[in-house]
């Protein structure tokens, strides 16, 4: 069972229309908030995309060179869902997804998509010919996806993290941090790899609790979101 299927799983099973992540970026005023349905259509829409375009398999490295964002939540999940091993070097990597305003960090990749990062997921302009489109290309791939080859509990998940270690490592955390089902959970944390995005991301999902994370917060902004976002963990 992949990382997706273990972490998101439960959520999606349980059928309730709740949020899973909502975005703000105080720098744009924007706020984006998406459901877990949503979610897992935006990770499948990846994951196909790997599969299908990339013959991405279990194991391959994938370099996710992103920050906290709504959109890097449907590229960390996607690439889990096809049991993409994620890592911090592009050398040899079979995809490397970075920012398109840092194209550069992908060299040595095979495949380099770049994400905008844009508030609404708008298409990029402009990119050299070799570098694909992240928002653009995995429109046109399915809402759901069934993985061609089983993805083994031993199987590189996040650098030396194996799958099952990655989910126990994101269950001890949540109860760590004390995030409990339906817990609504304001961060500001970085999602650097491995413990940024455990923390500030997987062990949420592991909570079943869902996620207001904060990008270039405003602190003048911070009481009143508290309030109207119904907080009751935050992680900074």
């Amino acid at each position: 069972m992949s990382v997706t299927e273990a972490l998101l799983g439960p959520l999606l099973a349980s059928g309730a229309p709740k949020p899973l992540i909502t975005h703000y970026d105080d720098a744009t005023g924007a706020r984006i908030e998406l459901s877990r349905a949503t979610t897992a259509n935006w990770a499948a829409k990846t994951a196909n995309w790997l599969v299908d375009e990339l013959d991405l398999e279990p194991g391959a490295p994938v370099l996710v060179a992103l920050p906290a964002h709504w959109q890097t939540v449907g590229v960390l999940l996607g690439a889990w869902w096809c049991g993409a091993h994620i890592t911090d070097d592009p050398q040899g990597a079979e995809v490397a997804f970075v920012p398109a305003a840092d194209l550069d960090r992908g060299k040595g990749a095979h495949t380099i998509a770049a994400v905008g990062l844009d508030a609404l997921g708008a298409p990029m302009r402009d990119l050299p010919g070799d570098v694909a489109d992240y928002a653009s290309d995995i429109r046109v791939h399915g809402d759901d996806f069934s993985p061609l080859s089983p993805v083994g509990g031993d199987d590189p998940a996040l650098l030396e993290l194996s799958v099952d270690e990655l989910v126990a490592e994101a269950r001890q955390r949540a109860e760590s941090l004390h995030i409990v089902r339906d817990d609504r959970v304001m961060s500001t944390l970085e999602w650097w790899l491995p413990g940024g995005v455990v923390d500030g991301f997987l062990a949420v999902l592991a909570a079943q609790a869902s996620l207001v994370h904060c990008t270039n917060p405003d602190p003048q902004k911070l009481d009143q979101r508290r309030f109207d976002e119904r907080i009751s963990v935050e992680l900074n």
